[in-house]
């Protein structure tokens, strides 16, 4: 079955088992059950309009489909339709927030921490970054020219100044260029991009710890897409040792949307040290009654959050706990293994270039010829024969600043590639299909 459809059968058992808990009376509910049908089934043929994100050979964007206990479990709670800001509309949610916000920090190392789920990435990042801003008042938020562009954004929001630093051919930050501006002063906080969204590359965490302590500022990472591949151990060594000093850092985000098998949009940040919930707390005439604890909303800029998100990711933890050697990171290692084995493949083809050996699960490639400016067209022109083909990639520009030593004439600013994120453990078993359908695609 190409669309998951066995659990709406346990959704609806769930459901039962959902109304037996309230002793109430009934409400009656009167729908327009025909109208709403014709309604419903329009929506279906309308979202017939999109990509099969779900499918295996989508291999393009980041877009990874949900576990079926994570859409059920979601789905479930909208019934209840619980906001997480506060215990008075999360009385079951809140603390299944709780859990998981508390297994994340664990698999980074974490046994005390302060965070939270968010609405996604952007979010949890704006309040890792305001809150760097009031421990480190207008000082400098620097992040590599790779990091995701939402920092830039955010420190303009913030009303903090940013700088960008140069990376090097495999995409990641320049310590070179870091502590030359690093010996200017004023930088408050470094972003360590653990995964970036372009090529997956993983900045050099160590090397950022000793710079730390010579020159006194926070250390964020940014791991909303490469968190989970803490988990891993088929990485390459340099990936290792990056990943293994994660819990040195001051805050962490991480994505459950993206590898963690959840619905948009769940994010979640997190604090190593609790006392930063100052920087939050306040009061509400009308929200926190009915706990002395110390309530979400209290240490989350959003205020009002979907209760679901943290229900689905409770549900999928339940399942799939993110340990090592659990189901969950025995998947993920298969997306892994899946960008090696295309990497390895473009490497022995004499039609394509690979840019750069993968650090996680995102593999560039260029199409092979004799200047850069030609293999840009021939990319975009591949781009649309293997969509024909039915196989979905998603183009990448990369600077041609950052070649060593290319067997083709440099004549452009970017060669535009093609790119892949093989975020679905299906690809490994799929790789054989991908491939031909590559093959097929060449002019």
């Amino acid at each position: 079955m190409k669309l998951e459809k066995e659990s709406i059968a346990l959704l609806a058992k769930a459901l039962e088992k959902l109304e037996s808990g309230f002793d109430l009376p009934d409400l009656n509910h009167s729908f327009d059950s025909k109208r709403m049908e014709e309604v419903i089934l329009k929506v279906a043929e309308r979202m017939q309009d999109n990509y099969p994100y779900f499918h295996p050979l989508f291999a393009g964007q980041m877009l990874k489909p949900p576990h079926p206990i994570a859409k059920a479990a979601y789905m479930l709670a909208m019934w209840i339709n619980p906001n997480n800001h506060a215990m008075d509309g999360s009385k079951a949610s809140s603390p299944m927030e709780k859990a998981v916000v508390a297994d994340l920090a664990k698999m980074f190392g974490w046994d005390t921490h302060l965070g939270h789920l968010t609405g996604g990435g952007t979010m949890a990042n704006l309040e890792a970054l305001w809150v760097a801003g009031q421990i480190h008042t207008n000082k400098i938020i620097v992040a590599s020219d790779q990091a995701h562009y939402t920092h830039e954004r955010i420190s303009e929001v913030l009303k903090l100044p940013f700088t960008k630093v140069k990376t090097d051919s495999q995409g990641i930050m320049d310590l070179e260029d870091l502590e030359s501006i690093l010996k200017k002063g004023g930088v408050g906080t470094v972003v360590c991009t653990m995964g970036t969204t372009g090529l997956g590359s993983v900045d050099p965490l160590p090397e950022l710890l000793e710079l730390k302590k010579k020159y006194d500022f926070r250390i964020h990472v940014d791991a909303a897409y490469g968190g989970y591949f803490k988990l891993l151990k088929n990485l390459e060594e340099s990936a290792l040792r990056k990943y293994a000093m994660i819990d040195q850092a001051d805050s962490i985000v991480i994505d459950p949307h993206k590898q963690g098998l959840q619905p948009y949009g769940c994010g979640c940040v997190l604090f190593k040290n609790p006392e930063v919930a100052q920087y939050y707390i306040h009061d509400s005439p009308y929200t926190y009654f009915i706990s002395d604890e110390l309530h979400l909303g209290e240490i989350s800029l959003e205020c009002s959050r979907a209760g679901a998100s943290a229900v689905a990711l409770w549900a999928t933890h339940q399942l799939l706990p993110p340990v090592q050697n659990g189901e969950f990171s025995k998947d993920l290692s298969k997306s892994r293994d899946a960008a090696l084995d295309l990497y390895h493949r473009l490497i022995k083809s004499e039609s394509f270039y690979p840019i750069v050996k993968p650090e996680t699960d995102i593999v560039a490639w260029a199409i092979a010829g004799s200047k850069t400016s030609e293999m840009s067209e021939q990319a975009k022109g591949f781009f649309v024969r293997a969509e024909k083909n039915k196989l979905y990639l998603s183009l990448y520009k990369y600077p041609t600043s950052k070649l060593i030593d290319p067997p083709f004439e440099v004549d452009s600013e970017y060669l535009v590639c093609l790119r892949s994120s093989l975020m679905k453990p299906e690809h490994q078993n799929w790789m054989d299909e991908i491939w031909n359908r590559l093959l097929k695609s060449i002019s």
